[in-house]
């Protein structure tokens, strides 16, 4: 029966197969069959090579649609979102620790100035409070003592006079010593308050004829008498107002003004000592 089989290499190795030649020492030497076994099992175990072409290109874009499916990159990069920063300034700081750094210690100061400047004003306004105090108070002090050099100052009664008897003469036309002093002018002659104080009576007195009473702020009681007439007869008066006229009504050998000082409305004191101690000399 005839084989069907068809030699693989039917001429041989030496037919079927271009060896290669590889040099040795002596130069080229034929690669025998057990050579080509040996490099056949080799080549087993080795990568099959690629040829330049379309290889290349094929696994770059296999290795592009893989990234491109995991997510991880892309061929051209995608432009970023415009952020729009609210405060330029903010961005530049927060980028820059230094600037942070320097707007913190501004801020800081920018602070304390305000602190500072605020303190100052309301110390200002402190002080300009109390001075203003102060300058009220002064003033209602130096009102006061006005008004007690007012109330304090006397003026005489009678501006053109001449003393016609002191205090505790006595005579035999007075029952006891005289109790004033007498101011002797012309019938008419105007008779002032002697200083600021309040009429307490007017009237027909007596022997004191037409008498007006006058107290001071002290409680000092003044005793105008012997008047022609009252032009004052109540209320509040000031020193030098005129409240009167002399005359000579009452037991009287002449017109005069008979004057007594009466500490507290008691009894009579002798008023020349009274009127020197007071700056007045009659």
């Amino acid at each position: 029966m005839a084989s069907t089989h068809t030699p693989a290499h039917p001429a041989g190795f030496a037919a079927g197969t271009q060896l290669l030649d590889h040099p040795g020492p002596d130069g080229p030497e034929a690669f025998g069959p057990e050579d080509f076994a040996a490099e056949a099992e080799a080549n087993r175990h080795r990568m099959p090579r690629q040829t330049r072409g379309t290889s290349p290109l094929l696994g770059v874009t296999a290795v592009a649609a893989t990234l491109g499916a995991t997510g991880f990159t892309s061929a051209t990069p995608a432009a970023a979102p415009a952020i729009e920063a609210p405060d330029e300034t903010a961005v530049a700081l927060s980028a820059d620790p230094g600037l942070a750094l320097a707007a913190r210690i501004q801020n800081q100061a920018d602070s304390q100035r305000t602190a500072a400047e605020e303190t100052a004003r309301l110390q200002a306004a402190q002080e300009a409070e109390a001075k203003a105090a102060a300058k009220e108070a002064e003033a209602k002090r130096a009102a006061e003592e006005a008004e007690r050099a007012k109330a304090a100052a006397l003026t005489l009664p009678v501006t053109d006079y001449r003393l016609s008897a002191h205090y505790g003469q006595s005579a035999r036309y007075w029952a006891n010593l005289h109790t004033g002093l007498d101011f002797a002018a012309d019938t008419g002659t105007p008779v002032h308050a002697l200083g600021q104080g309040t009429i307490t009576s007017a009237g027909w007195a007596g022997s004191y004829g037409y008498r007006i009473v006058e107290t001071l702020p002290d409680g000092t009681e003044i005793w105008y008498c012997h008047l022609s007439a009252i032009t004052k007869g109540s209320g509040k008066v000031a020193a030098g107002q005129q409240i009167g006229k002399v005359g000579a009504t009452g037991n009287v050998t002449g017109p005069h003004l008979h004057m007594e000082v009466r500490p507290g409305g008691g009894a009579p004191v002798d008023p020349e000592p009274w009127l020197q101690q007071r700056g007045l000399n009659p």
